[in-house]
């Protein structure tokens, strides 16, 4: 027993360790009056490599948003009928962007940074989407036959494969640093699973006073009846995603109405601290910049590699035009979704929020605009939320299992599984470490998916300038 909780002692203080080296300030800078910028390793790796993508492809969402909209309605037209539709693929991605950091991860930017934090987090959106462009562009060209689940499947395991097996000639039948991101996608999507156990149980609890027992109960039975399907992933969330978005969106319209005589006031609010001299004065212009920077990139995982999982299952007739797409999900999950709870927040008077964080600072916001049918809209959108991020991450999974473990139904069952006894075990106790191995994992992921994306960039260029010249 002893030898046991020693080897649970090391993982969790190697997890906690490495998440200081990926997230904790390994620069800081000073700043006028007083105050420091500190920057992460991943900060540093993300905001210029979104600065990069942008100008290689010529500001791209920018000059092709109305590209980006009118690619989204055309109708579906598969090759292989089990495959998935470009829109279906976005679709996945969306469900796991707009996940609970959209609501507890902006209610935090927000506490900790201000209101000007909101206008860093939309800068971020922007540079972002020249990323996921690019890594769901190539998911694309790299693509392979899913001979399991049928249509395609792929995503950074297998360009990083290409890059650094095929095109050397290598005999090795598997890239290490592929490898390794598969390694750290899978542990990235054990640690949300139990974050999503633990923040669907709790919500359930303060709004319903139901045991989490009960509620981990259904939500795990649920979740198990369409993930253990072979292809009940997909459909469930092409129904489930437009709703919760479509109801999200619908009340965040209705608050603004509401108080349609203070959102001038809201907006001004936020350019004044986004660059205001009382922040900096204050030495808080870092933790205003920082957090909207940090939200951003912790929501809209441009660069992290996670949906070009999805965006390389999708058929479509070119490849960048599923790049537009995932571009296109960057908007949605930052400029959309995450700008509607940084609305309700901002149009709730600051002296009925002074000293909340986290869910109560939410439920609060929410009691003000609409009692307590507020307090239980918030506790259902985050089940919604957190139970198709489950979905979606376990359909990201098959692309790494297979890279890691070949074509076989009891690897994918048993992730499938574990998956599962996780998202019970989060329902039933929160474990701080468990949070940390979350972002360990998508830190990771990130660093390995930026060895391959960046000299690939190429590739996604050259396919973007291809569509353009067949389009005209």
């Amino acid at each position: 027993m002893e030898f046991l909780h020693a080897a649970g002692s090391a993982v969790v203080n190697l997890i906690e360790a490495v998440y200081s080296l990926l997230w904790g300030d390994i620069i800081t800078l000073p700043l006028p009056g007083g105050g420091t910028l500190g920057l992460s390793i991943l900060v540093l790796i993300l905001v210029p490599a979104g600065v990069y993508f942008t100008v290689r492809t010529r500001f791209m969402p920018f000059r092709m948003f109305p590209e980006m909209l009118r690619v989204t309605m055309e109708k579906r037209n598969v090759s292989d009928e089990k495959a998935i539709s470009g829109v279906q693929a976005l679709i996945v991605s969306t469900a796991t962007r707009v996940g609970m950091g959209n609501l507890v991860g902006v209610v935090a930017a927000i506490s900790a940074g201000g209101a000007g934090a909101v206008f860093w987090m939309w800068v971020i959106a922007l540079l972002g989407s020249s990323t996921a462009f690019a890594e769901a562009t190539l998911a694309q060209i790299y693509k392979e036959k899913d001979p399991l689940y049928g249509g395609y499947r792929g995503g950074p395991a297998y360009y990083i494969h290409n890059l650094f097996i095929t095109r050397r000639g290598s005999k090795r039948k598997k890239s290490v640093v592929a490898v390794l991101f598969a390694i750290s996608g899978l542990l990235c999507w054990c640690g949300v699973s139990q974050v999503i156990g633990n923040s669907v149980s709790s919500a359930v609890d303060n709004a319903f006073g139901i045991p989490p027992l009960y509620s981990t109960i259904v939500l795990v039975i649920l979740a198990a009846v369409i993930v253990l399907r072979r292809n009940a992933t997909v459909k469930v969330l092409d129904i489930m995603v437009p709703v919760m978005a479509g109801l999200y969106l619908l009340i965040t319209v209705y608050v603004i109405l509401t108080n349609i005589g203070a959102l001038p006031g809201v907006f001004q609010r936020i350019f004044a601290e986004a660059f205001g001299f009382r922040q900096v004065a204050a030495g808080g212009f870092g933790a205003v910049l920082m957090n909207g920077v940090k939200r951003g990139l912790f929501s809209n995982e441009a660069g992290s590699g996670s949906a070009p999982c999805a965006a390389a299952a999708a058929d479509i007739s070119h490849p960048a035009k599923e790049g537009l797409l995932q571009a296109l999900g960057v908007f949605i999950d930052t400029l959309v979704i995450c700008s509607c709870t940084a609305m309700i927040m901002l149009l709730t008077p600051e002296s009925m929020t002074a000293g909340l964080e986290g869910m109560d600072l939410l439920q609060t916001a929410m009691r003000y605009h609409l009692g307590e049918f507020g307090v239980i809209f918030t506790a259902v959108i985050l089940w919604l939320f957190s139970f198709s991020t489950f979905i979606g991450i376990l359909f990201y999974s098959r692309s790494n299992i297979a890279y890691l473990f070949g074509d076989n139904w009891a690897s994918q069952t048993a992730y499938k599984i574990l998956a599962l006894i996780m998202l019970f075990v989060g329902g039933m106790a929160a474990y701080t470490f468990v949070w940390d191995m979350g972002d360990v994992g998508v830190g990771l992921m990130t660093i390995f998916n930026m060895i391959a994306l960046i000299p690939l960039a190429g590739e996604a260029v050259r396919s973007l300038k291809d569509y353009e010249s067949h389009k005209k």
